[in-house]
């Protein structure tokens, strides 16, 4: 299935999407490496990415040391260890796992956010971004750019945003958070110019809580309201469902 742009595919189960979707992630480093020494990736930390980064980090095909390896988002004020860090995330499930020819951690805590938001982007330019694997928020936010944030010509490439309330209750909903007061008020998020600036964009989308936010992706107007809804301008981009969060799309088939 297409809407504009972007390619939707419906997986019966979130074991059978995440793997797809790696298979598919695998193919495009191997098609990228095939003419560039070295690539960057952005990947998003959530539950919802868990069967994705198993299925890619059991992939022994991928010539990880020629990538570079950036998350797109972190709470500001967790302590450094807090396992609800979203680098602290990916280093147990992903960075540590496969060796990457660098990883470039977002700052947890930080005296002077905006000089910290200025060098994750130099890094960020100097590298390059070359494949983004992401997720879509309940509120429809990628990354944290939750709507009152979002902005689709956004001239700073990484910035500190107030996260709104529909985003800090889906961290308790997703279990990452005992309480709403326990999820932090603020964070670093790239902005969405940086996160479409890639070649190749796979975003992975299972749970039934995230079925209002898919349609509202695939059928609402294209606005900063609706962040994801971006995602139907972009070229190669993929969307990929399981049947719990395609459930509200209009004659969905698997």
């Amino acid at each position: 299935m297409k809407i504009d742009n972007l390619t939707i595919d419906i997986f019966p189960d979130r074991q059978a999407m995440g793997g797809q979707a790696a298979a598919d992630v695998s193919a495009a480093i191997r098609e990228l490496l095939g003419r560039k020494a070295a690539i960057g990736m952005i990947f998003a930390a959530a539950p919802s990415q868990n069967e994705f980064l198993s299925a890619l980090t059991a992939d022994s095909s991928i010539p990880w040391n020629r990538i570079n390896a950036f998350h797109m988002d972190e709470y500001i004020g967790l302590s450094p260890d807090a396992p609800q860090g979203f680098g602290n995330f990916l280093k147990e499930r992903l960075f540590d796992r496969v060796p990457f020819k660098e990883v470039f951690y977002i700052p947890k805590e930080t005296d002077d956010p905006r000089s910290a938001c200025d060098a994750y982007a130099r890094l960020l330019a100097g590298k390059g971004v070359d494949i983004v694997c992401m997720g879509i928020g309940e509120n429809g936010h990628i990354a944290f750019n939750d709507p009152h944030v979002a902005d689709f010509n956004d001239p700073l490439p990484v910035k500190v945003v107030d996260l709104d309330p529909q985003c800090r209750a889906q961290q308790v909903h997703d279990g990452c958070f005992a309480t709403l007061a326990d999820v932090p008020a603020q964070a670093f998020t790239l902005t969405i110019p940086v996160l479409m600036s890639a070649p190749y964009t796979f975003c992975i989308v299972p749970a039934l809580t995230k079925a209002e936010a898919v349609r509202n992706t695939l059928y609402a107007p294209v606005c900063e309201k609706y962040p994801s809804t971006i995602l139907r301008r972009k070229a190669h981009a993929r969307l990929y469902l399981d049947t719990d969060s395609a459930s509200l799309l209009n004659n969905h088939t698997i």
